[in-house]
């Protein structure tokens, strides 16, 4: 558990199927709770995968917003991790990188490959978490509870059409948006900019590993209760890069659609087949 959670655990029940060690544990918050939190959903970890040396919660869509509604409700500093394949094989040559995933609250499995390998494992789940999927439904919650929304970076502009988006598709959200930079020297800049606005849920877009060393770093100071590192997620949703369309997401081809469409992918998806390659080794 990562020193910077408030909680105390209590294990609950711990079992042992297929190789996955499933733990349910619950985490009470060490000062008071606020009105309206069920506990059973605070920091509760039904079960989980270790990919390569990488946790992955076995997790759903419907089972992580209510983990994010919790850890919100919480309050506190929490990072939402969206794992894929590209941040488990660079975990195992980057020692920080690794560290930061693993001081994470919750790790989604964003990717066809990270299920697969998750499964492999005894690990239950009907499919990705994607952070372009979680967007949506994560601000739908936010106009209901109240909460306030930001979007921190990609291109100048991406981000404030977004939160337009999210505003008309939910009355009443208050978000907001910044580009801002992932370089240490704009640290004072960017977070002023983020503190202004107190938001409950940041999300944030300067791809990986930037927003997630950001987060561990700078996002601290600014003490968003959920900070979630949402890659391109920005521009797909305002439509300036297509997404694969659904069938081929259903069949775990998305990479491949985005293969075609950027070429420039080619490098970082080699390191897809000596991924596979690994865990079928390692398993």
């Amino acid at each position: 558990m990562a020193t910077s959670r408030v909680y105390s655990s209590v294990p609950v029940a711990t079992s042992r199927v297929a190789g996955l060690m499933s733990t349910a544990t619950v985490f009470v918050a060490s000062s008071a709770i606020a009105p309206g939190i069920d506990l059973k959903l605070i920091g509760v970890h039904a079960a989980e995968a270790h990919v390569l040396g990488v946790r992955v919660d076995c997790i759903d869509m419907e089972s992580a917003l209510k983990r994010i509604e919790a850890l919100a409700n919480a309050g506190g500093h929490h990072l939402v991790a969206t794992v894929n394949p590209e941040f488990v094989m660079r975990a195992r040559s980057d020692r920080e990188f690794a560290r930061v995933l693993g001081s994470a609250d919750l790790c989604l499995p964003d990717g066809s490959g990270v299920v697969w390998a998750a499964r492999r494992q005894g690990c239950s789940m009907s499919g990705p978490v994607t952070g372009v999927d979680l967007i949506p439904p994560l601000a739908a919650m936010c106009a209901r509870r109240g909460w306030r929304m930001f979007l921190l970076g990609a291109q100048p502009g991406v981000a404030a059409d977004l939160a337009q988006q999210l505003r008309t598709g939910n009355p009443g959200l208050a978000v907001e948006a910044h580009a801002g930079s992932a370089d240490p020297a704009a640290d004072d800049e960017t977070v002023a900019a983020v503190s202004r606005q107190r938001p409950h849920v940041l999300l944030v877009a300067f791809g990986a590993p930037k927003q997630e060393m950001w987060i561990d770093r700078a996002g601290r100071r600014v003490n968003v209760p959920v900070s979630i590192g949402v890659g391109g997620s920005f521009d797909y949703l305002t439509g300036r890069i297509p997404r694969a369309p659904r069938w081929m997401r259903s069949a775990g081809l998305e990479w491949l659609f985005r293969l075609g469409r950027q070429p420039w992918r080619l490098r970082r998806m080699a390191v897809l087949p000596v991924f596979a390659w690994r865990v079928l080794r390692e398993s």
